[in-house]
């Protein structure tokens, strides 16, 4: 459950923003140069700050909402020791829930991650396991189309996720924010689905 930030200590953080914060998300509130100033990502439609640059090729995320992930992969590779199943589906949920613009390699990547999703969460396959189906679905990149993404795309975001203090509570919030996304493409299911059918022969 989200709770306002009210209290003394957090006087700098706008009264609107959804979840009590670690120093990290506070730190990133000072480097946008405005404690106040919150931008909405395109992908996941985050309240995030407002950060220069665009931080990835294809991926559809703002600077600010890309900071905020990479500190949950940094919990990931450091004190939680890489949870491989748990940070196979927080790479795939993100790039899923930030499509990006259709193109060769934002459709490879919405069609793979989409399927390791599947292959985690309708298959019960491991991380490894998904990682080595990811790995063929890009063998054949060729035969694959841009699915367009849903709106909105998931209700959950990485604000709901980098709170996490343990690597328990983590690999709940990951797996809720894994389900609530792969529900919202549920109109491309039957594709994926059957994507996975031809790609595991």
């Amino acid at each position: 459950m989200r709770t306002t930030v009210s209290s003394e200590r957090n006087r700098d953080l706008p009264a609107s923003y959804p979840f009590e914060p670690t120093s990290t998300i506070k730190s990133l509130f000072k480097e946008s140069g405005t404690m106040s100033k919150l931008i909405n990502c395109p992908g996941c439609g985050a309240s995030v700050p407002d950060l220069p640059g665009l931080p990835h090729k294809y991926i559809g995320a703002t600077m600010g909402c890309w900071e905020i992930y990479t500190q949950i992969l940094a919990k990931e590779y450091g004190e939680f020791r890489y949870p491989e199943h748990t940070h196979r589906m927080t790479v795939d949920t993100y790039a899923v829930q930030h499509p990006g613009q259709p193109g060769r390699q934002s459709i490879q990547s919405v069609n793979g991650h989409l399927l390791s999703l599947h292959f985690l969460i309708d298959r019960g396959m491991t991380g490894k396991e998904a990682t080595a189906a990811f790995s063929r679905v890009l063998r054949n990149a060729d035969s694959l189309t841009w699915l367009t993404p849903p709106v909105p795309n998931g209700t959950l975001t990485v604000l709901d996720v980098v709170i996490a203090p343990t690597l328990d509570e983590h690999t709940k919030l990951v797996e809720s924010w894994a389900n609530n996304v792969w529900e919202a493409w549920s109109p491309h299911h039957a594709t994926i689905r059957k994507l996975a059918d031809q790609f595991m022969r």
